[in-house]
């Protein structure tokens, strides 16, 4: 046992409860569990985890948000995120191996996309735009990266009601609080 839990466990019943209220306001911003994840991949394959740790780490209670940068700002675009696309030329991980000269043939971008719906439909996976709901439902911050929004040309009507726009230092600032960092 701690010496500082010996302390307070003595506490007369009133100092107790006093040094408790005093501990719970200095530590309130530091008690709070915070999740901040970087998306930079705009694929169907890479939406999911990005969109499934958020809302996990929300409905456990965390502050999460997730920072879109570079092909990533496409999860979160309004004439986009309903269109994203499985690549499988060069990934090796996909659930049927596709060698890289078959995944260059014209239409196999939309075959392994096909595929990749069926199989989470199949699993009971909401799309990415029920996810996309969850998340603001379950106060997700999403951060639209104002850099890279001017690199790839995106406008802030193209993003989805609710996505603030910043730049690096006010996710850094959000991010240096959070207990759980993630690079998707």
């Amino acid at each position: 046992m701690s010496t500082e839990t010996t302390v307070v466990q003595g506490l007369p019943g009133g100092e107790l409860a006093e040094f408790q209220a005093l501990h719970s306001r200095a530590h309130k911003e530091t008690d709070v569990r915070r999740a901040a994840i970087v998306a930079s991949k705009g694929t169907l394959d890479m939406a999911y985890p990005v969109l499934i740790l958020a809302s996990t780490a929300a409905a456990m209670g965390m502050e999460a948000g997730v920072f879109f940068t570079f092909y990533g700002l496409d999860i979160i675009q309004k004439k986009k995120f309903r269109h994203l696309k499985v690549a499988p030329l060069a990934n090796p991980a996909a659930p049927i191996p596709v060698p890289n000269l078959l995944g260059a043939i014209p239409g196999a971008t939309f075959l392994a996309t096909r595929v990749m719906k069926f199989l989470m439909a199949r699993q009971k996976m909401p799309p990415v735009e029920e996810l996309l709901k969850t998340c603001q439902e379950l106060g997700v911050r999403f951060f639209a990266c104002s850099t890279t929004m001017g690199v790839m040309g995106v406008k802030p009507a193209d993003l989805i009601e609710g996505a603030d726009i910043a730049g690096a230092a006010a996710f850094l600032e959000f991010a240096s609080q959070a207990q759980v960092t993630l690079f998707i």
